[in-house]
């Protein structure tokens, strides 16, 4: 029964994992290795693949993201007119940025041979030089060659610290490659070498390069440029200022790996190892050419021009004055000289170009490093009788001619509708007791004669003309406006004056031509404003009439034998303060003499003022041939007699040349004859007389 029940058994159903089972005990052991690979190789192409994508799509995110924006400092420089360097300006790193084509192509190799020899083939990681690096530390146990390229020293540089950690170094590399694919491999390598220190607080190779050599990165040798691409590497170490004979060994070795690195041939590098440098000596930065002028122009550019003090000190601009360092030079030399001697007593002295209205020169003092204080622009100083010249042109347009009389003796006038009294004193009591013309008022400064004439035309209408003429500081329409008793600066004095020089055109005073950022676009560029302020021949008649300053009787005759050329000018007194106010057609200059303190001076210290402003004046001009200033229209010459301010003829025989606004001319003769017609209306300019002194003779030649 068992045994029939046994044969008649079903048999087991099978499930698919013991079929499964059966089947893979039936494949035979190498088919089972193939598939293992198959499928090992599938994983790791799949993550290959998939570390593709994540790569691509990370460095087109980095290609898509900008770079952390830099602020590179750089030194801004200030210039002459003629382009000379003023001075330089930086806070931490002195800095010139330059571009790769004006680095020389010798100190570009000798960088490239020493840093990254790959830069041109990498793409911001040198993946040979860090294998060949990490070899050699592992053999040495120790960090002693390392594989950063020029792009991630750079990025190290702009962006990140020096700290040695692996998160510096990652985001360094991060950064390299971000640069390569977003910058050239040239706008790269340019800003690599204006960035690297040098040592002694220079970046950049241009700056080092004047350092080192006083020369142009784009001048640099062979061997300048091997000793100055070895310094980075260690400046405290390699620098010649610090180790002339470690500097010429790794100079040696630089240009060995530049012969390595087939930019040389060895015979270049062997004659360059030989050859001997001069190294410029190590010193500090040198003092302005222009201190006064410096600070000056600081200030305008930086309170009214809208250049930031950051940016004037690391922003790399570039500020093209009207300065003349001649000019400037000679003004400093001039004043240490006649101030030897009187170590407390101060002096100022600013020169404007009257064609231009042009800044050429600016001394603020007698000792920029003893003290800042700029008095060419301090509205303090009374100008005393170098005022009067505003005046006087006032009154000539107003019917005074150069031979309305005033008689010259003490007075007491009245103003204010009789209710206030001026009593005006001449120097040391000097009157004349007689009658005087203009020109005789202006050359001796009589005080009397200048009163007279503001109470006759209005004070106000001597401060609204002087207005005109860029005369800022505050006037008050009294008397003594007329002696100088309101304060006035050197420089809105000379401006001033400079209209008269240049025929009655005032131009607006002018420091800065031009500012340029650190790619030479420009940011400010001096469009000065011109008008025409005082009609020619009053400006003319007035200069003819300040030209007796410097005559015999004048104020300014002490000085008469330095001059060489046409000049006109007028002096000024007060017990605290000396002027001398002049110009010639090329040159308008004032020049102030004083103690800072409300010091009296003395008389000899009074005479200072004209010394300075002539020594300073024909230096400057020296080269320039004398120049008579030209006669417009509207002027007539005619010679009269000095005592009756009529014309004169062979019954006057003391007649002297007089130029008048025509019109205004006399019209009868000393003698009381009247003219005849052809000679009523006088001589006209340029005309020759029967009388007069050869030199207004020879002005008349010199302008027909």
């Amino acid at each position: 029964m068992s045994d029939n029940e046994n044969t008649n058994e079903k048999p087991r159903q099978q499930t698919p994992e013991t079929q499964s089972a059966r089947r893979k005990d039936e494949i035979p052991a190498s088919m089972r290795w193939m598939r293992r690979i198959k499928k090992t190789f599938s994983f790791f192409f799949t993550c290959s693949l998939l570390m593709l994508i994540g790569a691509a799509a990370f460095l087109v995110y980095l290609r898509s993201q900008t770079l952390p924006v830099t602020k590179t400092m750089q030194t801004s420089q200030m210039y002459d007119v003629h382009g000379e360097v003023i001075d330089t300006f930086y806070s931490g790193e002195n800095r010139q940025v330059v571009s790769l084509n004006d680095i020389s192509p010798y100190l570009i190799h000798a960088t490239l041979a020493v840093e990254d020899q790959h830069f041109y083939d990498h793409f911001g990681v040198d993946i040979k030089a860090v294998a060949r690096a990490a070899i050699v530390n592992v053999q040495a146990m120790a960090k002693v060659q390392g594989a950063g390229t020029i792009t991630q020293q750079l990025a190290r540089n702009l962006y990140l610290t020096h700290d040695r950690t692996w998160t510096r170094k990652i985001k360094e590399t991060v950064y390299a490659i971000q640069m390569e694919m977003q910058l050239s491999k040239d706008d790269i390598l340019a800003d690599y070498l204006n960035q690297i220190y040098y040592g002694h607080s220079t970046y950049g190779i241009e700056t080092a390069s004047e350092l080192f050599f006083g020369k142009h990165a784009s001048e640099l040798t062979l061997a300048e440029s091997a000793m100055i691409a070895g310094v980075p590497k260690g400046p405290r170490y390699y620098s010649p200022y610090y180790d002339l004979q470690n500097a010429m060994d790794r100079q040696k070795v630089v240009l060995q790996t530049m012969v390595n690195s087939g930019f040389i041939t060895q015979s270049a590098a062997d004659a360059a190892g030989k050859e001997k440098l001069t190294i410029l000596p190590l010193t500090k930065k040198k003092p302005s050419a222009a201190p006064y002028f410096r600070d000056y122009v600081r200030n305008l550019a930086t309170e009214k021009l809208g250049i930031s003090e950051e940016q004037f000190d690391e922003g790399g601009i570039r500020i093209y004055t009207t300065l003349d360092k001649n000019a400037q030079q000679i003004a400093e030399n001039v004043i240490t000289k006649q101030l030897e001697g009187k170590p407390e007593l101060q002096a100022a002295l600013v020169a404007v170009d009257p064609r231009t209205g042009e800044i050429k020169a600016m001394v603020g003092g007698r000792d920029y490093a003893e003290n800042q204080f700029n008095r060419v622009l301090s509205n303090t100083r009374q100008p005393g009788s170098s005022f009067k010249p505003f005046v006087y042109m006032v009154a000539l347009m107003n019917g005074f001619t150069p031979v309305s009389m005033v008689k010259s003796e003490p007075t007491v006038f009245t103003y204010d509708e009789g209710r206030q009294q001026y009593t005006p004193r001449n120097f040391n009591d000097q009157y004349t007791n007689g009658n005087i013309d203009m020109r005789q008022a202006i050359s001796k400064s009589d005080n009397i004669y200048a009163v007279h004439t503001i109470l006759e035309v209005g004070p106000q209408k001597v401060i609204d003309f002087a207005r005109k003429l860029g005369v800022a500081s505050p006037m008050k329409p009294l008397p003594s406006l007329a002696l100088g008793s309101f304060p006035v600066s050197p420089l809105e004095m000379a401006s001033a004056f400079a209209s008269i020089a240049n025929q009655g055109v005032h131009h607006e005073t002018t420091a800065i031509l031009r500012i340029e950022d650190a790619n030479g676009r420009v940011l400010y560029e001096a469009t000065p404003k011109e008008e025409q302020v005082i009609p020619p021949a009053v400006a003319y008649v007035m200069t003819n009439l300040m030209e007796s300053v410097f005559e015999e009787g004048g104020t300014g005759n002490r000085v008469a034998s330095t001059i060489k050329r046409p000049i006109a000018g007028k002096t000024g007194t007060t017990d605290t303060d000396a002027w001398l106010v002049g110009f010639t057609p090329e040159l308008s200059t004032a020049v102030w003499v004083g103690y800072d303190k409300s010091r009296n001076i003395t008389t000899v210290e009074s005479h200072l003022a004209s010394p300075i402003f002539a020594d300073f004046t024909e230096q400057t001009l020296d080269a320039i041939p004398p120049k008579l200033f030209p006669i417009p229209e509207g002027v007539t010459t005619v010679y009269i007699d000095p005592l009756s301010g009529k014309l004169s003829n062979e019954d006057c025989p003391n007649a002297k040349m007089e130029a008048f606004l025509t019109g205004t001319e006399p019209t009868t003769y000393c003698t009381g004859k009247p003219a005849n017609p052809d000679a009523a209306g006088g001589q006209k300019a340029g005309s020759k007389g029967d009388n007069g002194s050869w030199w207004n003779d020879l002005k008349r030649w010199w302008n027909d």
